[in-house]
């Protein structure tokens, strides 16, 4: 049960998750140190370059930054969003050979086409097409 705080109320949702995830959850959970204020948000803001959490929750523009920050610690150079992670998921999932119409409920798309956006089965490229332009 995950529980997600908005202004004045409370909201309790049961969301399915990899067991992968609900382990990394509750580690943060723990690593956090957040277990006890149940009331809490889950994602918070940091208190300055202190590596500890505040009471505030994290909003869209501090995820940004933070992805950002994450992607140039990688040296990966190109402009990355939230959005960017959603092909990390769909594509491996429909490897697999989950359900495009599936795909769409989990990403929490309106259709399968923009759904498909994110799907990058036939990106990939072998060294050996590659190796096929002659120079």
């Amino acid at each position: 049960m995950i529980e997600v705080h908005v202004p004045s109320k409370i909201l309790k949702l049961a969301l399915k998750c990899h067991h992968n995830l609900d382990e990394l959850v509750q580690a943060y959970i723990e690593s956090a140190q957040i277990a006890a204020d149940a009331k809490g948000y889950l994602f918070r803001t940091a208190l300055s370059r202190t590596r500890r959490l505040s009471e505030r929750p994290m909003h869209q523009a501090d995820d940004y930054r933070m992805i950002r920050r994450r992607a140039n610690d990688a040296e990966v150079h190109t402009k990355v969003c939230c959005h960017s992670l959603r092909p990390t998921g769909i594509t491996p999932y429909l490897r697999n050979g989950g359900k495009l119409e599936v795909a769409q409920q989990m990403a929490n798309r309106e259709s399968a086409r923009t759904t498909g956006l994110y799907d990058r089965r036939n990106d990939h490229v072998s060294l050996d097409e590659v190796e096929r332009i002659l120079i």
